[in-house]
């Protein structure tokens, strides 16, 4: 599984951060008879080095795809088939199973079983625990693109919203049958995603809305080259995520990167600081927070090329012209109420330049970070930072960005 270290079960919490946020928690996986029934095994994994109690409950057709012995060996729980398995110990086990769940999870689930629970059919262990549970339910329909698109499907699914599941739209694609359209089953970092989404977090942020800036800013020399830094986006993109875990809705600003959206968060690309001013002044009125992580140029050459500027055996001097402050102009036009973090990313002095920030740019809390300090900076999958506030300053261990970003959202929650 490429999308999630092999050795993230053995990894210390505070480096690896958050990879036992499942513990704890049950999560049901009901596979159905679909090609990509095999997939399931990845996500099956993946949960368990975040430290779920993975149970998974197959149809029998599901059986011809993947040997239940395939779960049992990586969830260490039995594989449930046959609802009057004779060979386990006696409990009416449908039901202790659903009350147990946090979360259950239909993937992939193909037509048959999806019109079998939209009409209230519960003739196997699937149907039967489905129907008997009350934790957040979704459902992943994977199917031919005639299958899925047939209005008696479309019906079925709209029949479950209705009753309160969700249904995890499908990617579109080649499919197994040959044919390419909707109805592909989303890999198993997406169907992760939305599990993390339901039940990693608790949701104390629900009705607040957060505005997150991520990522560097390119500046255009002219055409071929332009000024830029080493930011790779990876915190703002951790904070956006959690919060969207814990129920905020969530804008992210974003100069180019190279990392996947996070699901359920609006992203507005940009690419230059002007854009990215432009974007959060549309934005920022109605923000309850705003979380400014983005590394925006100070600078940008004062006259662009519309040409590219050849080379000449002369030195050449270029011109270069101040960006507008964006966290200074949220300091400023700020409404009652609202909460505003910087960044700040020093090479000395950190403590004193950042204080100094603080005060300057008229906002509540600074998150700053040394670019000499092993383990933080730009690239890294850790972090190491300290959070100022007027009164106070908290310097973090060395963590993973995901905990960092953790540990700055609950600092955030507890001034507001």
């Amino acid at each position: 599984m490429e999308w999630l270290p092999k050795n993230v079960a053995k990894a210390p919490h505070n480096i690896m951060g958050g990879m036992d946020m499942l513990r704890g928690k049950c999560v049901v996986l009901g596979v159905t008879g679909s090609i990509a029934a095999y997939k399931i095994a990845n996500l099956a994994s993946a949960l368990v080095k975040l430290h779920a109690d993975v149970n998974v409950i197959m149809t029998k057709n599901a059986t011809n795809f993947i040997n239940p012995i395939t779960f049992e060996t990586l969830t260490g729980n039995k594989c449930l088939v046959d609802t009057f398995d004779r060979n386990f110990q006696f409990n009416v086990e449908h039901v202790a199973l659903a009350k147990r769940a946090d979360i259950f999870l239909v993937a992939p689930a193909s037509a048959n079983v999806i019109g079998k629970i939209a009409g209230g059919i519960a003739d196997d262990m699937l149907t039967t625990t489905i129907m008997a549970c009350k934790a957040p339910k979704l459902i992943s329909p994977a199917m031919n693109t005639n299958m899925f698109e047939n209005p008696i499907v479309q019906d079925n699914l709209k029949k479950l919203r209705s009753y309160g599941y969700e249904v995890i739209q499908p990617a579109s694609g080649y499919l197994a049958c040959g044919d390419t359209g909707a109805g592909k089953m989303p890999e198993p970092e997406t169907l992760l995603a939305y599990i993390l989404r339901t039940i990693a977090c608790e949701k104390d942020m629900v009705g607040k809305k957060v505005l997150v800036t991520a990522g560097p800013t390119q500046e255009p020399v002219d055409p071929v080259r332009f000024i830029t830094n080493h930011s790779t986006g990876k915190m703002g993109y951790a904070i956006a995520e959690n919060c969207m875990r814990r129920g905020a809705e969530v804008t992210l600003v974003s100069g180019p990167v190279q990392i996947a959206s996070p699901l359920c968060v609006r992203v507005i690309p940009v690419v230059t600081a002007a854009d990215m001013a432009s974007a959060v002044k549309e934005c920022y009125k109605e923000q309850d927070i705003i979380i400014k992580t983005a590394a925006v140029a100070d600078y940008r050459p004062a006259h662009p090329a519309d040409e590219k500027v050849k080379k000449k055996d002369a030195e050449s001097v270029l011109e270069l012209e101040r960006t507008e402050d964006i966290l200074a102009y949220l300091g400023a036009h700020r409404r009652d109420g609202q909460f505003i973090c910087g960044f700040s990313m020093e090479t000395e002095n950190m403590l004193e330049n950042s204080r100094a920030k603080l005060a300057k740019k008229n906002v509540d809390m600074i998150v700053a970070n040394n670019l000499k300090v092993a383990g933080a900076g730009f690239g890294t999958d850790t972090n190491v930072v300290t959070i100022i506030t007027k009164d106070d300053n908290r310097q973090l261990e060395r963590m993973s960005k995901a905990a960092v970003a953790a540990s700055i959202v609950d600092e955030i929650l507890k001034k507001m």
